[in-house]
């Protein structure tokens, strides 16, 4: 993989690592690259049935790495690219069939945040610190990941962080939904993962799909939705589901 990217995988829980401690995990270009591959990596993998997204070495990230920024800023043209592949790495995240959980302690800056606000589930340990800091270098927070921490937290307190460029501690971040679960993080993560591995990754999948498309806007069935909804009667899962609920046991999915 990637140099700062490592993957792991532990039952049914697949895990990529922000891994660059000396730096606080702050994310290179070849990082932001990575990520897409390293997703879909783990989303492959049949024994994986949720991602876990976290930092090596006490923090989650410090955000974009400051010291290319000289380079990634160097012309509009060299921003556009370095945004594309910031972008496509959120992206990988939203599109991942696969449950995704940021696992956040310590800090977690700037673009570290985006890559929370592309998750799924965000749980927090009660030591991380979060701030978005474009403010205090100039620059714009990109449109996608400000959409979406609006979408997560509301105008006002988008507002508050954005302008400021402040920390807040994970009571805070809680308190105003920018985390889903606050609590020790290990522990936390155990329990979800097991919740996650004993239902379906087909109705995951398609609640995963359902779910991006009421965010955007729609607020009615069109022919993919329909479609969706009545093809997952043709996955095994459906099967497996069915036989259980009539055997009143736990189902097995594969």
């Amino acid at each position: 993989m990637t140099d700062g990217l490592t993957l792991t995988i532990a039952g049914a829980t697949g895990t990529l690592t922000l891994d660059r401690p000396a730096r606080r995990n702050a994310l290179s270009l070849a990082m932001w690259q990575g990520l897409p591959a390293a997703i879909a990596t783990l989303a492959a993998d049949p024994a994986v049935r949720a991602i876990v997204l976290r930092g090596a070495g006490g923090h989650f990230a410090a955000g974009a790495d400051i010291t290319e920024f000289d380079s990634a800023w160097a012309s509009r043209a060299a921003a556009a690219a370095y945004a594309d592949s910031m972008a496509a790495a959120m992206a990988a995240l939203r599109t991942c069939p696969l449950p995704v959980i940021a696992a956040i302690e310590g800090n977690c800056i700037g673009g570290a945040v985006a890559l929370t606000l592309s998750c799924d589930i965000c749980i927090a340990a009660p030591t991380a610190t979060f701030a978005i800091t474009p403010a205090r270098l100039g620059i714009a927070y990109a449109f996608g990941d400000t959409a979406r921490l609006v979408g997560r937290i509301g105008a006002a307190a988008a507002r508050d962080l954005l302008f400021t460029a402040r920390h807040i501690d994970a009571a805070e971040a809680h308190q105003i939904g920018l985390i889903d679960r606050l609590g020790p993080l290990d522990p936390e993560l155990t329990r979800y993962t097991t919740l996650l591995a004993a239902t379906s990754r087909a109705s995951q999948r398609v609640a995963k799909d359902f779910i991006a498309r009421a965010l955007a806007g729609q607020s009615t069935d069109d022919a993919h939705t329909t479609s969706a909804y009545l093809d997952i009667l043709d996955e095994p899962d459906f099967t497996e589901g069915k036989a259980a609920f009539r055997a009143k046991r736990k189902p097995a999915f594969r």
